[in-house]
């Protein structure tokens, strides 16, 4: 009873951020630059991205923050063969213009399904870690905003984007093959994950949307309530 009440109590603070926030999605696309015929065939023509081949969404994400990635490809501090041969021939004009156009594309609201606070992702992403093997691992909530929505322009969202792309950005952190994070955070805090807790919370993470109408109806004790 005690740990339901403190997941419920939890849940309260958590839904009044989200309800709270000024989070938005975009209102419309600006003129598409020539190079997004290209981008759409890999992150959608929504841009969306494509769930089963790994692509992310990049709709609604901060401009900034896609012109950032776009540039840190087009220097190496961002290792993708495919994306780093995209990024390379453009120059700062067309970075910004491809960044402005996916930013103002809506993100399709969708309800939250239920969740289920008895999986290992869920509590390294809500609670984080700060004892045990693990010491010093915060919620990524803490960055990413509630459930995963985004914050700011350093930290996108997570919420709906591809498992297999998520897993793959906190293992190219922990190897050291992608840098430039602001204090090194994401370095430091996914050394201290092994694959599997890799695994589970961008398992977690996936399984949200990116743009909740609902907000989540968390499950306790293995489903009972």
């Amino acid at each position: 009873m005690q740990m339901r009440h403190q997941r419920s109590s939890r849940f309260a603070v958590i839904s009044m951020a989200l309800l709270g926030s000024s989070i938005s999605f975009g209102n419309g696309a600006a003129a598409a630059p020539p190079q997004i015929a290209t981008c759409a065939s890999c992150h959608g023509v929504n841009g969306m991205g494509n769930l089963s081949a790994g692509f992310p969404a990049l709709a609604g994400l901060p401009a900034s923050y896609i012109e950032r990635q776009l540039t840190a490809f087009k220097h190496g501090e961002r290792k993708n063969a495919v994306m780093q041969s995209m990024a390379n021939p453009l120059d700062a004009k067309a970075r910004a213009a491809i960044a402005a156009y996916y930013a103002a594309l809506p993100v399709p609201a969708t309800p939250e399904p239920t969740k289920n606070l008895n999986t290992q992702g869920e509590a390294l992403a809500m609670n984080g870690a700060w004892g045990g093997k693990l010491t010093g691992v915060p919620a990524c909530d803490s960055c990413h905003g509630p459930f995963g929505i985004g914050a700011g322009v350093a930290f996108p969202r997570l919420a709906g984007q591809p498992q297999s792309y998520i897993s793959a950005q906190l293992t190219a952190w922990k190897n050291g093959s992608r840098t430039g994070e602001p204090l090194h955070l994401m370095s430091n805090v996914t050394r201290q994950l092994s694959a599997a807790e890799i695994s589970a919370v961008s398992a977690f993470y996936a399984s949200l949307s990116p743009n909740p109408t609902t907000l989540p109806g968390l499950v306790a004790d293995g489903g009972k309530q």
